[in-house]
């Protein structure tokens, strides 16, 4: 059994609260559910103001962001791809996230893909803050999940040992998959 019961937030930075606010909302119908600011910091007691709003995701998996008013310029880690670091958000079904794809571009936002994962389908963009989001539709089958679960732990040992990309699920990018189920059909 797990010791947390679910995310209570994730918080990233932001370069205007309200410019920030407004796009989630408009874009992506996120509620906006809380402002705090603070002319100093609860945890370390530091003299920093900050604004700090907090977005409903669904199901109560909540997105936050702090303006950092006081702060230099705020960045990016430039030792890391700009693919790597992102933040997957699940919609109900491709034909959602199709859907998302086209308001997005009408809006002037470019977007990537869809990309095919095997198990999901994703679009790619950036919100005004540079921070790269993925909007995933799922399409796994319960044998797709089962047979991912069962190498999951050889995968990572592999890797582990050989920092090279194991090959126990092949299968999801060589197209064998959609071979395997012809053949047991």
């Amino acid at each position: 059994m797990s010791l947390i019961r679910k995310i209570h937030h994730v918080a990233y930075r932001c370069k205007d609260a309200k410019e920030t606010v407004e796009w989630y909302v408009k874009h992506l119908k996120m509620d906006f559910v809380l402002a705090i600011a603070e002319d100093e910091v609860p945890s370390t007691k530091a003299a920093d103001p900050y604004m700090h709003v907090f977005l409903d995701a669904g199901n109560g998996n909540i997105l936050a962001f702090f303006e950092l008013p006081t702060c230099a310029p705020m960045g990016r880690d430039e030792n890391t791809p700009t693919w790597t670091q992102h933040l997957a958000l699940e919609v109900d079904s491709v034909e959602t996230m199709l859907q998302t794809k086209a308001e997005l571009e009408a809006a002037g936002i470019e977007v990537v893909g869809p990309t095919d994962h095997t198990l999901f389908q994703s679009i790619y963009f950036f919100d005004p803050n540079g921070h790269r989001l993925e909007l995933a539709a799922n399409t796994a089958t319960a044998e797709m999940n089962e047979k991912l679960d069962a190498v999951k732990w050889e995968m990572l040992n592999e890797w582990a040992e050989t920092r090279r990309a194991p090959h126990h699920a092949r299968w999801m990018h060589d197209g064998s998959y959609a071979y395997d189920k012809r053949t047991q059909a």
